[in-house]
């Protein structure tokens, strides 16, 4: 039977104050609950100073002759995977990292570099050392990419979930955990924010190389079809080297907006979008006098000359939860049907949109 939250608490302190010290993670298996309950069980305890808190440890507020060791030595790591120099899911991994810190787990990290086929590899040198579970976000530059790592990723032997990547309808991976933004709701965020501000002819300027980049082109698509007071839009690559072929040059922003006549941008994501505005500065186009401008991402949109309106997805969130769905399964073996977790972004509305004037 499951207990009521205070005799479990009260269990929790006493054996807590009878060792000194305990581990999240161990008081979780003998309380026979999920280590997120747990964890929170501590947190409380610690607010009302009945005890303290540590990483991933509860310490007694009343010492003890000999307290028992809280981390033992032969503990295994938690593998997570992300691919190098990604600003944006460095975010993400430091949300999963501080929640299994927290629940006593050590993280082991792994840097996926760019050449193709390697994150096969990585992911196979990871598990060689016998990891309790895996936390990964994929390149995924193509879809063909996408669709080839089901065939091997869809056979890890140890709790895994995906992270800030949505694995396609029916693919091998639709029945693996993973916990993602819902960037259908970004650009949509995005779009109805510029029209509400009067604008009817939108550009989307965004990379083509990320799975994330290719939500948001399909949903950007979708959006402005079913809106029919939006005149024109339509859809650029961002920068050099934003698309599958480092050969793509994207065209001249401040002409695509001049021959659509377009007063309002899109743009994924805040580098491309930062760049992207000094281009148009140098070609006379005013941000927002001329052109009202939404980034995607807000990892740096902040930090122009001009703040960006940006579209912020959860980064750090999408990482925690990632961390405490893989805590549940390792807590609780069989637990549950695999799970599809979306969060929700949210605009963040800066200077660099305006109202449309005549």
């Amino acid at each position: 039977m499951r207990q009521p939250g205070d005799v479990r608490r009260q269990r929790i302190l006493a054996m807590v104050s009878s060792r000194g010290a305990a581990r999240v993670s161990d008081l979780a298996e003998e309380l026979e609950v999920s280590i997120v309950t747990a964890r929170r069980d501590v947190e409380e305890l610690a607010r009302a100073g009945k005890l303290r808190r540590g990483h991933g440890v509860a310490r007694s507020i009343v010492p003890v002759e000999a307290p028992a060791d809280p981390m033992p030595d032969n503990d295994r790591a938690i593998a997570l995977m992300v691919p190098e120099r990604h600003t944006y899911l460095y975010e993400t991994l430091h949300g999963a990292r501080s929640t299994l810190e927290e629940a006593g787990m050590r993280v082991v990290l792994h840097i996926a570099p760019k050449d193709a086929g390697v994150e096969q590899s990585l992911v196979e040198r990871a598990l060689a050392d016998n990891p309790q579970g895996l936390l990964i976000a994929p390149r995924w530059r193509t879809a063909e990419e996408q669709e080839a790592a089901g065939t091997w990723l869809a056979n890890v032997d140890v709790p895994m979930v995906i992270m800030e990547r949505r694995p396609s309808t029916g693919s091998l991976l639709h029945a693996v955990d993973s916990v993602c933004s819902d960037h259908w709701y970004g650009v949509y965020l995005a779009v109805e924010h510029l029209v509400g501000l009067g604008h009817r002819r939108i550009v989307l300027a965004a990379r083509y190389d990320s799975p994330t980049a290719r939500t948001v082109r399909a949903a950007f698509a979708q959006i402005v079809a079913d809106r029919p007071e939006i005149e024109d839009a339509v859809v650029v690559l961002s920068g050099r080297g934003a698309g599958i072929d480092p050969t793509d040059q994207p065209p001249d922003f401040a002409t695509v907006l001049r021959e659509h006549k377009a007063t309002a941008a899109v743009m994924h994501g805040d580098e491309d979008a930062l760049m992207l505005v000094q281009q148009l500065a140098e070609a006379g186009v005013r941000v927002p006098q001329d052109c009202s401008v939404v980034a995607y991402d807000d990892v740096v949109a902040a930090l122009g000359s001009t703040p960006l309106t940006a579209v912020a997805p959860p980064k750090a969130e999408v990482g925690r939860v990632a961390a405490e769905l893989l805590l549940e399964r390792l807590s609780k073996p069989g637990w549950g049907r695999p799970r599809r977790i979306e969060l929700m972004p949210e605009l963040k509305v800066r200077g660099s949109t305006d109202r449309l004037t005549d």
